[in-house]
């Protein structure tokens, strides 16, 4: 599952940023995912909360 920067999440867990640099951070159900460094990212799930 993912999303993208500026949608909304459809689950709550753990999310990491598909490509390098990477990071990982929890994002809750219905919260807008983030930028990261400044630019617009790809989040994949890796772990559900």
């Amino acid at each position: 599952m993912t999303g993208k920067t500026g949608e909304k999440c459809p689950i709550s867990g753990i999310w990491e940023v598909v490509g390098n640099p990477s990071t990982t951070a929890p994002i809750a159900i219905n919260n807008v995912f983030p930028p990261y460094k400044g630019k617009a990212v790809t989040w994949k799930l890796i772990q559900k909360a």
